[in-house]
């Protein structure tokens, strides 16, 4: 798996050439993922260009979109799957959805987050990446659009790219046959760019005070996030295959096309 370097989108990363079992690897240039697409620019992004895009899977909340919309060229489709709704709905925004906010104020964040609850807060938010309706249905869409041939490149993003994008890209390695060595090393491996990303609001929070473990925490990703929804999976439905046949209603036809489509 290899980062494809891009001026005007962050955290942009191809899935293809994640290795598989039996020596195989994901083909490159199909299942794309990213931070939020305010800034592409394809004029700017010779690379990104070649990949012809053609379908776009928008995580984020509304208020999200809102505050920096994709900047999508035409003949793209986009599909807008808020994997968050239904915890926004219920009055409980997470701190996925709000680092500027937390990050502004340092004794706010030390009040809401600090002595674990930064780590408690993002397990539930990985868990809900499972159970709720709004994630379900976020990922069904994920799964079966990379099945379909007429979806093209698709790239799946939220705003920093890094949780409910990284879930979705765990969810397609495994379908494809990844062993857990490398979903984890997929899931870490966006670390240096997401802090790359939010340097100057980190150091603008420790300089005011704020404590450098808990930023990182916040913007940064980490086994434990990932174990919590892994751990959701296997208590529920006892493998991804059931959790995607049963959780998310895939069909075992609809795996099979998109391991046709993504495995070479």
């Amino acid at each position: 798996m290899t980062a494809t370097p891009s001026t005007t989108v962050a955290n942009f990363r191809d899935l293809g050439g994640t290795p598989l079992s039996g020596g195989r690897t994901v083909r490159t240039g199909l299942v794309l993922r990213s931070g939020q697409l305010d800034r592409l620019d394809l004029d700017a992004d010779p690379a990104v260009a070649a990949l012809g895009l053609r379908t776009v899977i928008d995580f984020r909340t509304e208020a999200e979109r809102v505050a920096h919309p994709d900047q999508v060229p035409e003949g793209i489709r986009v599909l807008v799957e808020d994997v968050l709704a239904d915890k926004v709905s219920a009055g409980r925004m997470p701190a996925a959805a709000q680092l500027k906010d937390l990050l502004a104020d340092p004794a706010v964040a030390q009040e809401h987050l600090g002595g674990g609850k930064v780590q408690a807060l993002f397990a539930d938010i990985y868990r809900s990446f499972v159970t709720s309706g709004s994630g379900q249905a976020a990922y069904r869409t994920l799964l079966t659009e990379l099945a379909d041939p007429d979806a093209g490149p698709l790239l799946f993003h939220c705003t920093a790219g890094k949780d409910r994008t990284g879930w979705g890209a765990t969810v397609v390695l495994a379908l494809l046959g990844a062993d857990d060595e490398t979903i984890v090393a997929e899931y870490l491996s966006v670390n240096p760019a997401v802090r790359q990303a939010f340097a100057p609001m980190i150091e603008g929070f420790t300089a005011a005070g704020g404590d450098p473990d808990l930023a990182l925490a916040l913007i940064g990703v980490f086994p434990s996030y990932l174990r919590a929804a892994m751990d959701e999976v296997e208590t529920r439905y006892g493998s991804m295959e059931k959790y995607v046949r049963e959780g998310l209603g895939v069909s075992d036809e609809t795996v099979e096309a998109l391991r046709a489509r993504l495995v070479g």
